[in-house]
């Protein structure tokens, strides 16, 4: 039996063994705390930080008009100016002062520029000194014509009482008539110098610049100082111009198309531009006309294309997309279609990786969504797919960066 009983006291729990046992717990739980704790502390700093955004709503809308037109051709081109002019002085003269700087608004007929008038106004001083010399002769010799026919009256009256010959009567009147010669001789003189004084007025105004139409200076090119001429002078000391007015009204697209497929543009077709600084805004415009003549080497056609609507953003030499539009062609008496979609403010519609995007806020992170864009309502854009009334669009301005799962917490008040 002694075999037996050693079996049972190794069966037996000690007291000690437990205890030790009892004593590792707490360490345990304290090790597998620390691990939690730093699984969420990394957790919390992989991801995005917390960011304060405003919120939009999509309002649902629709239209009742007819389907868009589609497009039957696209073109690249450039926003011109028709009324473009490089302001130069009528004569050659050292500047004196420049008034315009890039940027300013001019309106028709504004001062630009002065040169320097000193020897042309005291040419004016003399061609008024001249006119003021020949008036003074017309005014001597009134005086001896007038002169001389009282000498004429009295001898008439003396020759009729025979108390003076016929001779001294026809003297008289030889004199009488060259006075009046004299006169009108005189009288010539004066209006040739009022003619120099004229002249010469004008040279004087000619050295003051001044806008030949408003519109908005784009570049300077001249200071004081320097010399300008009308034509070229060569040493390249000499300026040709003052600066460059453009007529922002008479802003227009130039486009070129190729010859095989001119015959898809009519003049009056409508089209829309997009500017390539402005991805994301479609402007509604109008075909002018299509210059009748190619370019053989290119084998293209120049089509002048309007702008429907100005705008303070389109600026000359622009790159710019068309896309000519057919006309509408719905059968007269069908029903028109309707298109649904919800309209969100332009702004919240960015251009990410070449697609239109918006960033949607769901249970405090963001989701980025494409979005498809259906309509542009001046400062609204209605998307006809990608989200839904009722969600959270983020209102950020585009320069704001967002990115897809980033934490937010949504501000209330109206969205700036």
């Amino acid at each position: 039996m002694p075999q037996s009983n050693e079996k049972i006291d190794r069966l037996r729990i000690r007291d000690d063994d437990s205890q030790s046992e009892t004593r590792y717990w707490p360490w345990v739980a304290g090790i597998f705390a620390l691990g939690l704790a730093a699984g969420f502390c990394v957790w919390w700093w992989s991801s995005p930080g917390l960011a304060e955004v405003r919120v939009v709503e999509p309002r649902q809308a629709s239209t009742d008009g007819q389907s868009p037109r589609s497009s039957v051709l696209d073109a690249s081109g450039y926003v011109i100016a028709r009324r473009r002019a490089t302001v130069s002085a009528k004569v050659t003269g050292k500047i004196e002062e420049v008034l315009v700087e890039e940027g300013m608004e001019v309106a028709a007929g504004q001062v630009l520029a002065r040169l320097d008038d000193a020897l042309d106004r005291a040419e004016l001083a003399l061609a008024r000194a001249r006119l003021q010399s020949a008036q003074s002769a017309v005014r001597e010799v009134e005086v001896s014509l007038s002169d001389a026919r009282r000498t004429l009256n009295r001898r008439s009256e003396l020759r009729q009482r025979d108390l003076a010959s016929q001779s001294d009567v026809d003297e008289a009147g030889t004199l009488v008539e060259r006075h009046e010669a004299f006169l009108q001789a005189r009288r010539d003189d004066v209006a040739i110098a009022r003619l120099a004084v004229e002249l010469q007025q004008q040279r004087v105004d000619e050295l003051t610049i001044r806008a030949p139409f408003g519109g908005v200076v784009v570049a300077k090119a001249a200071q004081p100082g320097e010399m300008v001429s009308p034509i070229s002078a060569g040493g390249g000391h000499t300026r040709t111009g003052i600066c460059t007015i453009v007529d922002m009204d008479s802003l227009e697209i130039e486009v070129d198309v190729n010859e095989a497929y001119i015959q898809r543009v009519s003049p009056d077709q409508p089209a829309t531009a997009v500017l390539d600084a402005y991805p994301n805004w479609e402007i509604p415009a109008r075909v002018i006309a299509v210059v009748p003549t190619a370019d053989r080497q290119r084998a293209t056609v120049r089509v002048r294309v309007g702008f429907e609507e100005t705008d303070a953003r389109i600026l000359p030499e622009m790159g710019v997309r068309v896309r000519f539009l057919e006309p509408d062609r719905a059968e007269a008496g069908s029903p028109p279609e309707e298109r649904a979609g919800v309209l969100l403010p332009a702004r919240v519609v960015r251009r990410e990786e070449g697609r239109n995007v918006v960033y949607v806020a769901v249970d405090g992170r963001l989701q980025r969504r494409g979005v498809q864009v259906a309509e542009r309502r001046s400062d609204e854009i209605m998307i006809s797919a990608g989200v839904r009334a009722g969600e959270q669009v983020v209102a950020a301005a585009p320069e704001v960066a967002l990115r897809d799962g980033q934490r937010v917490r949504i501000i209330r008040g109206d969205a700036p």
